[in-house]
């Protein structure tokens, strides 16, 4: 079959695009991941060396939460130092550059993921209605955007019903792998974001990317299946005509469960390091989770209203606007990162899991050292 030349004029800049942004995060992928002297490692313990007076000074801080077990417990006068380290970090290290890396190995990923999702749908359902269930759920792409997405499950619907057999597995299993990528890139830059090296061997990295991606994939079908599942049951239960205005106003809530779960675990299990207990991890979970939904509504809103790329940019202005809503939500995800640091940052008790350990002996670099007071 004869391939358009709008089709391939679409593919080029689509390539020259993604080039460019890996470019950009070449670029600026020299990351100094290093901490002042007074952020070092300073055990505190039975020790024959006292601790440097920069820390010791951090440390006897009243009234900023040096000493809390919990984010609620930090006083005000700590969130100001919290909020001004998380700024300060954002702009050192360069997490609008990372986001973009972040985007190139997404946009790599995208289509794998979706053939991986339509693969799978297909051993339960008919494949061919999931474009109309995952629309219900795709409330905060760009306009047009989500055409791209339909455009790709028609291809994988044009191949044939998937059957479980071995050149299914083969295909699904490349295709996990490929979408693995994406993955992978935002565990790195969650690395950054934590001061941490990856220190995890190739295969349980791979195993822990692999395992995220396909629980990435099998939240989408559940949420896809609550779509289909829902109106049975209110019609079961009488309730059939109001099943719309229930699904309008139920997806809203269940997005923000998915993504915070989902936000939750990501901070929790990627960066190389001891995980942070949940409590640690909560309000930059939330914030992400919130401002994200804020933040792909709004930009949608601009995009439909002013930001029309199509004129700019042709037949390409719907991957660009996928483009932008990409980078946005890699950029929220990575600040949410950032403030869960500083806020561990900010106190001298044990922020990891397991047994209480002493400063310098956690494995991890924000539970390791104490974050600098504001000025």
């Amino acid at each position: 079959m004869a391939v358009r030349r709008s089709d391939t004029d679409s593919l080029l800049l689509v390539a020259a695009t993604t080039f460019a942004v890996l470019a950009l995060q070449s670029f600026f992928s020299t990351r100094n991941t290093e901490r002042s002297v007074a952020d070092e490692p300073q055990p505190i313990g039975d020790t024959d060396v006292p601790p440097p007076a920069t820390f010791t000074r951090e440390l006897a801080q009243s009234g900023r939460g040096r000493h809390s077990s919990s984010p609620l417990q930090i006083p005000w006068t700590g969130w100001k130092d919290v909020l001004w380290r998380t700024y300060e970090q954002i702009n050192e290290d360069r997490l609008l550059a990372i986001a973009a890396g972040v985007v190139f190995f997404g946009l790599l990923a995208v289509f794998p993921a979706i053939t991986a999702l339509v693969s799978c749908y297909g051993l339960f359902a008919d494949a061919s209605t999931i474009s109309d269930n995952l629309q219900t759920l795709a409330l905060m792409l760009p306009d047009g955007s989500f055409q791209i997405v339909q455009d790709q499950i028609a291809r994988v619907l044009a191949n044939g019903q998937a059957k479980l057999g071995l050149t299914f597995l083969f295909g699904l299993a490349l295709a996990l792998w490929s979408a693995n990528a994406g993955v992978k890139a935002v565990i790195d830059a969650l690395n950054v974001v934590y001061g941490e090296r990856e220190k995890r061997s190739f295969i349980k990295l791979n195993m822990l990317s692999l395992t995220f991606t396909a629980g990435a994939i099998a939240a989408l079908l559940l949420m896809v299946s609550a779509v289909v599942a829902l109106p049975l049951t209110l019609d079961r239960i009488g309730l059939a005509t109001d099943s719309k205005t229930i699904i309008s106003l139920s997806r809203w809530p269940l997005l923000l469960l998915v993504v915070v779960l989902a936000l939750g675990i990501l901070y929790r299990f990627g960066p190389s390091r001891p995980g942070a207990r949940w409590e640690w991890l909560s309000i930059g979970t939330l914030a992400a989770a919130l401002l994200w939904l804020a933040g792909s509504a709004l930009l949608s809103w601009y995009l439909s209203n002013f930001g029309n790329y199509s004129v700019t940019y042709g037949s390409l202005g719907a991957a660009i606007g996928l483009m932008m809503w990409m980078w946005m939500s890699a950029i929220i995800v990575l600040c949410g990162a950032e403030l869960n640091s500083e806020i561990e940052h900010q106190t001298a008790v044990d922020t990891t899991v397991g047994p209480g350990r002493p400063m310098g002996a956690r494995g991890a670099a924000m539970a390791d050292t104490l974050g600098r007071a504001s000025t």
